[in-house]
């Protein structure tokens, strides 16, 4: 019976011993591979760059506005009446990419878009081409006052960025 009793203890601080030892070793593994899995993660100055805030208060009707957001180009343009049911009125089944203006823009008083030609990366120019929209002069792609492509090589519309109204003076890029 004593015996019995002697390696049942044996057996209990052998157990403990065991997950103590375990324990720690799982603390001592996590504190090794948090920082190599923490790096990994982006940095504050990336992370700055996640959003951006556009003042368009100085903006007048038919101007166009540059920004940087994430290194890429952005073309917020304020369109005029007329600019706007230039672009309503594209039937859209003759488009390469179809895509209705209202789809496009979430007022139709200002359109935001990444300038970057869907070609090759190159960035358009502004108010140019043979649909009074953009143009890019790397190979000819021309784009409408909507940015949907209308002839040349681009295979797709300049694309649209998530933004967002913050009030009517402020767009909110990404």
């Amino acid at each position: 019976m004593m015996s019995d009793q002697k390696d049942e203890k044996k057996t209990e601080r052998r157990d403990f011993l065991l997950t103590a030892t375990a324990a720690a070793g799982v603390v001592g593994v996590s504190a090794a591979v948090w920082p190599l899995i923490d790096q990994m993660n982006p940095d504050a100055s990336v992370k700055a760059l996640a959003s951006t805030e556009v003042d368009v208060s100085s903006m007048q009707p038919g101007q166009s506005l540059t920004v940087l957001w994430r290194g890429k180009p952005v073309f917020i343009k304020r369109r005029t009446e007329d600019e706007i049911k230039q672009a309503r009125k594209v039937n859209i089944n003759d488009l390469k990419h179809p895509e209705k203006d209202e789809d496009r823009a979430k007022n139709p008083e200002w359109l935001v878009m990444l300038g970057i030609c869907t070609h090759l990366g190159c960035v358009p120019l502004t108010d140019k081409g043979d649909y009074d929209g953009w143009f890019c002069p790397c190979h000819g792609s021309h784009y409408d006052t909507s940015g949907r492509i209308r002839k040349g090589p681009a295979p797709t519309n300049m694309e649209i960025p998530k933004y967002e109204f913050v009030n009517t003076n402020t767009i909110k890029i990404g």
